[in-house]
Order: C-alpha cells, then structure tokens, then sequence
C-alpha cells in the first residue's frame, strides 16, 4: 500500500452534484492523487458491494460499468482501488452511492394537469392533491416536470433548491423529469403533494420588433408521481397527476414571463380550488407530451448572493443601485410596509446619462412587481429571470443592506483559471466567465436580458472550447445536443439557428442552415470528446454529424463549394453597419466552404473512431474535395485570399484548408501585416475572432497577436474593459467612447461568442492544453508575451489538476507544470524534454530579449515602423490631438498602417507647422 496515494474523486456517468444517475449502466471516473513520480495505472479494482472487478490498463475516465445494470429505484455503494505500474496501491475509496434516478419501461402514469378554467393565456397556477401512507416507508422519490417551470412542496416544503426547473427542452420530442428523494418530507398518514407553476419558456412568445408568437402552449401544465418503497420491500406509486388533482389561479404569483418578469402580489393564498383540466395545453404540432427522461444535466441554481456595491441618484432624482457586476438572476429584497403597497424593480446592464438604458432590452419589459404582505416580506421572482448590473427599486424605501443579487446558473463545477501579470487581460477573462455564468442557463444563449434569450448554434459552436476549460459543462451540453438532433431530425438534417428551435422559418428555411451556426452539429461533439475524452457524444451525434453535412453537400456545388446562399458570415464584423450585422469584410462564401472542409473533416474522424470505416473514407474524399476546391478558388498561388481580409486568412490556416508550406507562410505573413494595416485593432466578428490570435501565433507572429490582445483602443478584446465592463459585449462597442449605447437593434452586454480569445490565453499564452482526448496526455507549450510578467492556467482535467506557469526571472523564463497522476504530457519548450510523466516539472530558458527599437526619421518614417513603436505612435496622436482632436481620431482609426508607406501619406493637407511639430516629436520620442 502507499498511503501517498489515494483516490481523490469517483464519479458516476456525468454529474457530481447528486447520486442519482439517468442510465442503468452510469459510467465511473475516478482520479488519484499521488507524490509518486510518474504514476501511471495498471490496473483498477472496482466494487458494488456484491461485486469485485480487476480492470487492466489505464482507463479511468468514463469507463464502462462493469456490473449488473441498475434497476429502477436500486442504490448501489461503489469503490475503486488501483494499482500503479510500480506495484503501488491505494487504498479503496469511500463508497459512492450510485443511485438509479430513472423510472422502468411503462412506469410513468403521470398525466399533465393545470387550470381547467384559466382567466388569461400563461396564467401561473397552484395545483395539489393528497395521499396516505398507512406503513412505514424506507424510501420515497418524486419524479416531475413541468411543460414550463415549477416549485413542488411535500407538506408545505419545498423539495428541492433547484429553480426554473425543469428547465427548457424540445418539448415536441423531450422532456426531462427530476428525481428527488423526499423522503425525510412524507408522514405518516395523510400528505400533501403541491407545486406551483408557471409558463416561463412554454409560453412565451418568440420572434423579433412585432411579429411574435407563442409556439409550444397556452397555459402551464404540471406532471408528477411518488414511487415509495416500504420497509417491507413493497413499492407503491402515489399521487400521480391526474382527474383527482386540483388547482387554482388565485396564488400569490400573479403573472409571470421570461421576457416581462414577474408579478406577485403577497396578500394573495390560493383559494379556488377546482378541479384540474388534464391534457396539455398545447398549440398545433406541440399535442405531443414525450415520455419523460431523467435529467444528465444539473439544474439551475441559486449560485451566489452578491451585495450592493454602490448607490446612484439619477438626474430626476430616483435611486439606482449598482451590484458591480453584470450578472443574471433576481433581486432578493427584504421589505416590511402596509399591505398592498407596490414594489416595482427595473433591471438594466448598463446607466445611461445617468439613467437606466433600457432600450437594449427591446420588447422585454424584464420589470418585477411585488404587492406586499403587511408582513415581514422576502420579495424574489420565482419564475422568471434577468440581465442586470443595476436596478431601480421605486414605491418604498428600502436600505441597500436589505438587497442582494442572487445569481442564478446551472450548477456546474468550475474547471479552469487563468491569471497574468496584466490586470486588464485578467478582468478580460474574468468578464469570459461571467458571460459564460450568465448564458449557461438550462441552455446556452446568446444573452439573458433582451427579447431573445435563445439557444443560438453559432454562439455555442465557437466558445465551446473556452467553456469545457471554465466549466465542466460536458452533461451541460451534451444535453443540449439531444435537443439539437431532435429538432435536426424535424428539419430533414438542417440545424435550426436556435436549440430548442424556438424561430421556425428563420435562416435556412428550404435548405441547409447558415454555415458556422449548422456546423454546431459537428464541432460541439468533436470538442467535448477532446476535452472530456467523451466517445460516447460521438456515437449519440454522429447521425446528427453525418446529416448536417449531408444536408450541406446537396446545396453545395459539384465541387464541394457552398456558395451564393443565404449566410450569416462573420457575424459583426466591426466594420458592419449597426443596422448590418452581416455585412462582413470576408465574403461569406468562404465562410461557409471553409466550414464545410471543416466538418466534413470532423465527420470523417468521428466515423474513423466509432469504426464506421467506409464512413471515415469517403466523408475524409469529400472534406479534401472541398479543400483542394477551397484553395483552387480563393487562394492564389502566391497565398494571398481572394477576399483579402483577416477572417479569409484565419479560416484557411486554422481549419488547415491550406496546406503547402510555402503558402502557409505567406498567408502567415500577410495576416500579420493586415493585422497591422488596422493599428493592431479587431477587425474580426464571430467567425474570425476565435481564430486570429492562434492563427498568427502558429504562423510565427506572436507579436502580433499580443497587440492585438492587448490593445484598448476601440475595436478590441480591452476597449470594453477600459468603459468598465464586466462581462463581454455582443457587439465590439456595444457602449461607444462617448458612453452612449451604441444605436444598433442588437446591442447586448452579455454575449460570450467574442470571449472565445480565452481559449488563445489558455492555450498558447499560459501553455496548457490537452494532447488526446479528455488530457489523457497534456501539451505543455507557454508562449510568453514580451509585456506579461507572468501567466498561469490551472485545470481540473478528468485526471485530476493540471497546471502550467511561467514568471519572467531576470533574463529567464521559468516554467512549472503539474502533470496529473495516469497521465503524461508533451512539451514544447526550449531545452525542455519532449515528453515527461505525472508530477512537478521546473524548466528554465533565456528569454528572448527585446530588440532595441531604432530611432525614426519623423514624417519620414514608414507607417509600419509608426504603429509598432508605441512612443512614435503616442507622439504622432498627441501632437495632433493637442491642434485638432478630429483630426487626431481620423489619422487614428482611418489610416493604413503599411510598410511601404511614409507617415507623412498620412497626413496629406495639413499645415507645414503641424507637420513640423509631428516630425519633432517622433524624432524626439524615438531618439
């Protein structure tokens, strides 16, 4: 034995927050911790409790149960012990309960049951029922959902933390019921089963400006069942929704929406009681109720509660108080006045002109009102949620001590970190994770606080990397992808825009959708297999992979181009009028073939895993039909892009749609210089931006790609930092220098699709990355920015924490890595080996010295040398600013920055003595 190591976490299948498992053969995890150099598994033994298995090799990520599949309602303890190559041994873990938190084949009886005789469409309900329970009861479980969201109680307590739950699905073809053991709750004798109910997704009407529509349902409909098992072995199912239910819409919940919060009025207590209708209340095509699934996902929680930060007085004198940080969920306010008084909450994510800018919000009213009791009252919505850094609390006074934000997400497990020397490019990062916290909510969106609030594929598909280091979002999102390929399959292959597909008939209708949103079929599965090691997403998508590309290749052409469609292309471009989001300086085109190169590729490689070898074969002829198709029609021979923008080059070196060395290298080379041309400012949307930092970086022009990081004039990643943003903005300025919003439709404070850079400062700037699936084996490569004193990225990978530093020493780098235990890494270092095992690494190498910049020759001088010098640069705008600020701002954001162009091309009709001046102060500043 070695008491050095111990095994440190067993998991069943994906969650970690419950022992309930939906599957009756749950995967097991397990890491180990260990001093050991190297540690490596040989072998694992693992136990039941009826039980020992001896599992040779590895495998200790998401291996296959090895014992009698569960049945429903059976808790069984399992244990791992394991052996090293070295003959080493842990000891067995702790037991884990494993618990089967699914029903049997046919045993769900339960009907959907609200008011039979509602007032309103989306009125919220109480319903409730009673049952007995004559014999002593050993177990009892609840299993539920909602045909929107709901808040059950067993004799009056709640039974569960878990809000809005059971979340948003494809509700024609999946639902998802929760599983809580409640048996601390029954009683002998008579009990009482309730819930409260609301519309919340269900409900709501979708769509943009006027044209908006409910698409599932009218009204809110509950669905629930008891199964006790008795001392004696017995098992009963009690209380199942149904004819002997009642309910009432006189509740304290008066009305409530996603988009327009909520209205309770605290004097109110349900007292109508009538019999429940029982049936859906369904629109057209939605009659269908699925058989529920148990839930592989965690819920939505209450995550943290966040105290007012500062308090602000508004021109026309109301109070608005700001929590510091742009977030989502609710206000928890605690408030005593005469009953009926009426509370009334606005939220908004930013102050304009000294008042809330509620215009962003659109159609949303997101307003919360309360009626008070009389009485000691605890004001919170219940079913609906918002977007907010500042509210407005207007009809009592109330003190900021008595207020708090309560921050709602799925409660999933934190994963990743990531901190420089820069604090900056940490707020950077710390507004990608609140971003991520604020969208990862029952299904990614786009933003949590306008109108919309939808389950966008594009947005997903290019921060899917960033979010599987941040979180462990893998049961996250590989629910949210049986809900993909079930509304897939309803449109013959295509991916609608939005999962669940709450926009039918927008973008792609009568074909394939647009490229980089459909293509989240293939790249959400390919990345969390790479990231969780998860084979088996692979097998659940494939058929959704394989479609979707499918779908594409029969609107593309005989080359295996897909053009002259409908597309989305790098979706806000910079340059893209505000009222123009699409119009990109990349043709959008070469968006789309790219793509499909790409997840064709994709395909191919999941088929090559899964053993589908005739799959593997000709989906890899296709994906280099379309490549070598790629490159024959807008690539030139000399490696410029037909469509000479930045995104254009991104695209054919990161998706390796090139492939001769010597393009490469000019393609390389002229990213860079365009990068340049715009003074080292975004000029990318959503398609462009996750790739051109690593893209320059892997071409050899790391430089660039740390200005570009770290420039704070607007368009850039630190430009909203410097207004004081907190999370990302969906637009580059959502919030112009000026400080007004920017006047576009679309203008959110909370997007996550531009945070996908994180993934870059993983990656390449702190250096840590998996090598094979799930980090079996880690890839060890910092790549130091000249103007960061030191970076650091930490993981929790399946195998336990891996991390990578690096601090600047004198004239040295030096580097540690953590390599986790039955695992191994590959380095990419100076003098560093090229591969080492499990455990503590220190490396040391000379830094590269920063070459000593020449001085320039004032107006002379290219605008190359102008805008890589940052004190000829400052020089040049100051001078101009101190003479003319307009003037100033034109050379700023007008002028290309080329090498064969002298600065003073740049400054064509100005006065000789403002000329004069600019040439002394670069000559001056350089000297």
């Amino acid at each position: 034995m070695n008491a050095a190591a111990h095994v440190s976490q067993l998991k069943a299948e994906l969650r970690d927050d419950t022992a309930m498992v939906a599957t009756a053969t749950p995967r097991l995890s397990w890491t180990v911790s260990s001093v050991e150099p190297g540690w490596l598994q040989a072998s694992a033994e693992l136990s039941d409790g009826d039980q020992t298995i001896l599992i040779d090799g590895r495998d200790s990520v998401l291996v296959a149960w090895p014992f009698r599949p569960l049945v429903a309602g059976e808790i069984r303890p399992v244990r791992v012990r394991a052996t090293a190559d070295s003959g080493t041994q842990t000891e067995w873990s702790s037991p884990l309960p494993v618990e089967a938190g699914f029903l049997a084949e046919g045993e769900w009886i339960a009907e959907p049951i609200g008011l039979a005789d509602p007032d309103r469409e989306a009125q919220p309900a109480e319903v409730r029922t009673t049952f007995t329970v004559e014999r002593p009861v050993a177990r009892a479980v609840l299993f539920w959902t909602a045909l929107g969201v709901a808040e059950p109680t067993v004799n009056g307590a709640a039974v569960s933390s878990d809000v809005l739950a059971p979340g948003w699905t494809a509700y024609r073809d999946r639902l998802v019921h929760e599983s809580v053991d409640v048996t601390a709750l029954i009683q002998d004798g008579v009990n009482e089963l309730a819930a409260t109910l609301a519309g919340a997704w269900y409900t709501e009407k979708y769509g943009f400006f006027t044209f908006t529509n409910r698409l599932y349902g009218t009204q809110p409909s509950f669905l629930a069942q008891l199964r006790v098992t008795y001392a004696d072995g017995g098992t009963e199912t009690l209380a199942a929704t149904g004819a002997d239910w009642e309910a009432a819409g006189d509740g304290p919940v008066v009305d409530s929406g996603i988009y327009a919060g909520e209205h309770q009025n605290l004097r109110r207590a349900p007292s109508s009681w009538a019999p429940a209708r029982v049936g859906a209340a369904a629109l057209p095509g939605f009659e269908n109720v699925p058989v529920p699934e148990a839930r592989i996902a965690p819920p939505v929680r209450r995550i943290e509660a966040r105290p007012v930060a500062d308090v602000i007085t508004t021109p026309d004198g109301r109070t608005i108080l700001d929590f510091g940080q742009n977030l989502v969920g609710r206000l928890r306010i605690r408030a005593r006045g005469t009953a009926g008084t009426r509370v009334v909450v606005r939220h908004a994510e930013v102050v304009e002109n000294g008042e809330l800018a509620l215009r962003p919000l659109r159609n949303a009213a997101a307003t919360a009102t309360f009626e008070l009791s009389g009485d000691d009252d605890v004001l919170e919505s219940r079913f609906s949620f918002y977007g907010f850094r500042y509210a407005e609390i207007s009809g009592l006074e109330v003190s900021p001590g008595d207020v708090d934000a309560v921050v709602l997400h799925t409660d999933m497990t934190r994963s990743g970190w990531f901190a420089t020397s820069d604090p900056l490019v940490n707020r950077l990062h710390e507004n990608v994770v609140w971003g991520m916290r604020g969208n990862f909510l029952s299904i990614p969106t786009d933003c949590p606080q306008r109108d919309e609030r939808l389950g966008w594929t594009g947005d997903i598909q290019v921060f899917a990397p960033t979010a599987s280091f941040l979180y462990d979002c893998n049961a996250f999102l590989t629910s949210w992808l049986r809900d993909l390929r079930h509304e897939q399959r309803r449109e013959g292959g295509s991916v609608p825009v939005v999962i669940p597909a709450a926009l039918p008939g927008f973008a792609g209708s009568g074909g394939a959708a647009p490229a980089a949103w459909g293509d989240a079929a293939t790249v959400v599965p390919t990345v969390l297999h790479d990231r969780f090691g998860d084979l088996s997403v692979l097998a659940a998508q494939y058929s959704s992979m394989r479609d979707w590309v499918d779908t594409v290749l029969r609107d593309a052409d005989d080359r295996g181009l897909w053009a002259g469609r409908m597309q989305l292309g790098d979706w806000l471009d910079p340059d893209a009028p505000a009222d123009q989001p699409g119009a990109a300086k990349v043709d959008s085109d070469i968006v789309a073939s790219a793509y499909l190169a790409r997840s064709l590729r994709q395909v191919s490689q999941a088929a090559a895993l899964l053993g589908h070898d005739a799959d593997a074969t000709r989906y890899a002829e296709l994906s280099e039909r379309s490549r070598a198709a790629f490159v024959a029609e807008y690539v030139t021979p000399a490696g410029r892009m037909m469509s000479d923008a930045v995104t254009a080059y991104a695209l054919a070196l990161e998706f390796d749609l090139v492939t001769v060395a010597a393009q490469r290298v000019a393609l390389g080379d002229r990213l860079a210089a365009l990068v340049r041309e715009g003074g080292y400012r975004i000029a990318t949307g959503f398609v462009g931006t996750p790739l051109v930092a690593d893209a320059l970086t892997s071409a050899g022009h790391l430089a660039a790609a740390e200005r570009l990081l770290l420039q704070t004039e607007c368009p850039s990643w630190l430009y909203p930092v410097t207004q004081g943003a907190t999370t990302v903005w969906e637009r580059w300025d959502s919030l112009l220098p000026d400080g007004s919003v920017n006047p576009g439709e679309m203008t959110s404070f909370n997007h996550y699709a531009l945070g996908a850079v994180a993934d870059w400062l993983h990656r390449s700037v702190a250096g840590l990355a998996p090598a094979a699936p799930g980090y079996r084996r880690l890839r060890i490569a910092p790549r130091p920015l000249a103007a960061l004193a030191h970076a650091e990225a930490r993981h929790e990978t399946p195998y336990g924490t891996a991390s990578v530093s690096w601090v600047r020493e004198g004239d040295e780098i030096v580097v540690t890595a953590v390599v986790p235990a039955n695992t191994t890494a590959e380095v990419s270092l100076p003098g560093a080996p090229a591969e080492v095992s499990a455990g503590t690494h220190v490396w040391r190498y000379h830094a590269e010295t920063t070459p000593v910049r020449p001085p320039l020759p004032g107006l002379a001088a290219s605008l190359a040398d102008v805008i890589d010098d940052p004190r000829a640069y400052r020089a040049l705008l100051d001078t101009l600013a101190a003479i003319d600020p307009d003037r100033a701002e034109s050379v700023r954001a007008g002028t290309v920055w080329g090498a064969g162009r002298p600065l003073s091309t740049a400054l064509m009709f100005t006065p000789p003595d403002v000329l004069s001046r600019v040439d002394d102060a670069i000559r001056t500043a350089t000297a």
